[in-house]
């Protein structure tokens, strides 16, 4: 996993598809009397996205006889602001808006184009500051002339839409993504194990891919025959840095074998903990495992190869598969269609509120394709999972996937309290010991023909004894026979078992690429819905997609984006998500945005819905103002009280440094990190309630070692902003690590993983950095400005030596 990458001033506005511009009246209204006036520049736009020295970009509402009117050519550090004087004429502005460029809303105005809109009883004022012209052009739009408006004194301009660059054919689709995937295979190759670059096993270990002097120091059964077992250091201490994650596949070797060499075993990591790591394998390795051994980590070969699949089924075309249908839609070469009558329900879950209401209707209505946009808090799985019970009732039948397995079971774990017919398919090791029942392995052992099978094998072992103590070659031929029959008839029955529970539930639940196991080859369904669709790549969301005519998506394309290894990938568009491309598609035509979030305290969460939500996201009244000190046992202290802490460590001699592996560390930031968690758990908050968050792996690793010497923080999670998606705590410290003479801040300036990052929190907030540094970064400089006025400010000094 690398770190996402800094983006140019404004790269990261979005690029509708719809036709967007501002426009002249409609000749209806021409006699309305407007003006247009230049003003100083004293305000900042709602969407400033760089700081160009551009010439202001005008755009005028007015029609050539109030054109004509308009005075000099304001100065560069001014902007221009267009009155609509009357009430018709804001209606024929809105209505122009509508008709000629698809716009319905004065929202939307500003969404598209940045432009600064206010609406007053005397009309619209538009504003624009001077470097507007250069976010249009990195929004795609382009200055054209216009007969509509008097261009002689070189004022009236209209900004319209360049013809969309953003839609792409099946055909460019599976032509592009093929080379990408083999980039993004061989990147993860080369972070493994079975890279050629790694030349000794100190270095795999240091580089995180192999864990070396291990001890199995426990070994059960479980997981439907699955046998786990466990590993520790040989010291008995903490496990060294390394990036295994839960469900990668492993890996044994005794300690000081080649490079290479066979391996005792393959398997999927199960558990990780800080002092040891569980695995599953199929079978305990016979030999080996009293001796010193290592971990291995390997790419998934599996899932590349799926990917592949996938784009030879998309290349031979789909006219008559269940998607054939859908596939135009979004390549957006069939609009997309929705029920005539708004589709009305009873809702299972009593607490929904009006926007997961209208979404819910919303996605009942769409006959093809529809987006649930759900920002952080605001409930999107169990408005899924309400769809889902809606749809049930209905008499569909459901595949629903996500890109991880965590995110799969948590919506099993949700249905399976309203008794809904539903099968998890996927490995044992991979799912959480809570869903284990609804597994499809589990469910075709409870089945008649998997105990038909069952007797068939024992059938068969009582023969294998025959065969052994057999002499006679006929009676050995005769036995031969009757086994194979009889092997045969056990596949057979196994397959009619799984066949059985497949086509008896109502939900199929995997993984994307577990969409595309043999099990479900012959399978289709009414209705696709994938759940973190915003983080997964577009190729996996066609494995699940081409199963069916209808496609719900669930996400948020403002939080973290899916991971990628290769640079050179996602730069060519591999990073580039199917959501985030039908929104920009489609818009507001197919999507609903969730507005109601039931995790933070509104101080917490009005920053990220002003900076990234367009301040549409409200708090419900049981979060809204809820605070630390109100958890039982809790005290009311200064660390306690504050929702917002900013710590600052500027001036405080606590510079950044590397480590062996080029990861930016910060001692002096984690050791203050340490002390505020110290100084929260002497006021009552439980360790298991607070999290630090950091973006630098090298941070994390410290901030453990250090958290492994306060007993009383044992329970404490760290991790990288990666591992909190999707989570909360009711206090969350976030260490930015970066304190340097030239303001260099990285990939901490990506917006979107600083609102997952901030968006954790519930109760509280904290912030630990050099505002000096990362205020170098305009959109940083937002967010600590937001503390400082909101928050308590504190410098690090006054944690002393904590």
């Amino acid at each position: 996993m690398h770190p996402a990458r800094d983006t140019e001033p404004g790269g990261d506005l979005p690029t509708p598809q719809q036709p967007a511009a501002t426009t002249a009246a409609s000749p209806g209204s021409a006699s309305a009397s407007r003006s247009a006036t230049a003003h100083p520049a004293s305000s900042t736009s709602a969407a400033s996205g760089g700081s160009g020295a551009q010439p202001a970009a005008t755009v005028p509402v007015a029609q050539a006889e109030a054109a004509a009117a308009m005075p000099p050519e304001a100065p560069p550090d001014q902007h221009l602001r267009t009155r609509a004087q009357h009430e018709k004429t804001t209606q024929a502005l809105l209505q122009d808006l509508n008709s000629e460029f698809a716009l319905k809303d004065l929202g939307e105005l500003h969404y598209f184009l940045g432009i600064e809109v206010k609406k007053n009883r005397g009309g619209i004022i538009l504003s624009q500051e001077k470097y507007i012209a250069d976010i249009l052009k990195k929004a795609g739009m382009e200055v054209q002339k216009s007969s509509a408006v008097a261009m002689e004194r070189g004022r009236g301009k209209i900004i319209t839409k360049k013809p969309s660059n953003d839609k792409i054919t099946l055909e460019q689709f599976v032509s592009t993504m093929a080379p990408l995937i083999d980039m993004e295979k061989e990147a993860e190759i080369s972070l493994s194990m079975s890279s050629g670059a790694v030349r000794c096993l100190d270095s795999a270990q240091r580089k995180g891919s192999t864990i070396l002097n291990l001890k199995c120091v426990d070994a059960q059964t479980g997981l439907m025959g699955k046998s786990l077992l466990e590993f520790q250091s040989n010291k008995g201490d903490v496990l060294p840095p390394h990036k295994f994650g839960t469900h990668d596949v492993v890996v044994l070797r005794p300690n000081k074998s080649d490079l290479g060499s066979p391996p005792l075993g393959q398997g999927v990591v199960y558990r990780i903990k800080d002092s040891s790591i569980t695995v599953a394998f199929d079978d305990i390795p016979e030999e080996g495992l009293n001796s010193p051994l290592r971990l291995e980590k390997v790419a998934n070969e599996v899932t590349y190869r799926r990917l592949k699949e996938t784009l030879i089924q998309l290349s031979k075309g789909v006219q008559k598969g269940p998607a054939s249908d859908l596939v135009p839609v979004l390549f957006g070469e069939r609009i997309p269609t929705v029920s005539k009558k708004d589709v009305k329900f009873t809702p299972v879950n009593k607490n929904l509120d009006h926007s997961q209401k209208d979404a819910i209707s919303k996605a009942l209505s769409s006959k093809d394709l529809f987006l649930l946009h759900g920002p952080p808090g605001t409930g999107k799985t169990t408005t899924v999972v309400e769809i889902i019970l809606q749809e049930v009732k209905r008499g569909s039948k459901i595949l629903a996937c996500a890109a991880s397995n965590i995110a799969v079971d948590n919506i099993v774990e949700r249905l399976v309290p309203h008794r809904v017919k539903l099968v998890r398919v996927g490995h044992p090791a991979r799912l959480l010991p809570q869903v284990l029942d609804s597994a499809l392995d589990a469910q075709v052992l409870r089945g008649d023909n998997s105990a038909l099978a069952n007797d068939i094998r024992k059938e068969m072992k009582a023969l294998n004894g025959k065969l052994l103590k057999a002499k006679d070659r006929n009676t050995k031929r005769d036995i031969r026979r009757e086994l194979k029959t009889l092997s045969k008839e056990e596949r057979k029955r196994q397959q009619l078992a799984v066949t059985d529970v497949l086509k008896n539930a109502d939900v199929v639940l995997t993984t994307l690429t577990g969409a595309l196991t043999k099990k479900l080859e012959n399978f289709s369904f009414d209705l696709v819905i994938i759940d973190e669709a915003a983080q997964a790549l577009e190729i996996a969301c066609w494995i699940a997609l081409l199963k069916g005519p209808r496609c719900i998506l669930a996400g948020d394309h403002l939080q973290l984006p899916p991971t990628i290894q290769s640079i050179e990938a996602e730069k060519k568009g591999l990073g580039r998500t199917l959501f985030e491309r039908l929104a920009d598609l489609y818009g507001d035509d197919v999507t609903s945005m969730l507005t109601v979030q039931y995790r933070m305290h509104e101080h917490i969460m009005n920053w990220s819905s002003e900076e990234l939500y367009h301040g549409k996201i409200k708090a419900h009244a049981s979060v809204a103002a809820h605070t630390l000190h109100e958890l039982e046992g809790v005290k009311k202290t200064a660390s306690t009280e504050p929702t917002l802490i900013l710590i600052d460590i500027a001036g405080c001699d606590m510079e950044e440094k590397k480590d062996e592996e080029d990861s930016t560390l910060n001692e002096g930031e984690a050791s203050v990190a340490i002390a505020h968690a110290k100084r929260l758990v002497e006021s009552g908050v439980q360790a298991v309630n607070i999290g630090i968050i950091t973006p630098y792996a090298a941070q994390v690793v410290l901030l453990k070692m250090l958290r492994g010497k306060e007993d009383k923080l044992k329970d404490m999670e760290i991790s990288t902003v990666d591992g909190f998606q999707g989570r909360e705590k009711e206090a969350i410290i976030i260490s930015m690590v970066r304190s340097n003479s030239k303001n260099e801040v990285g990939f901490l300036s990506d917006r979107r993983r600083m609102n997952v990052a901030v968006t954790r929190a519930r109760r509280q907030c904290c912030i630990i950095c050099d505002t000096e540094t990362v205020s170098g970064d305009k959109f940083l400089k937002r967010l600590i400005e937001y503390f400082e006025k909101h928050g308590e400010y504190l410098s690090a000094s006054e944690y002393g030596t904590e």
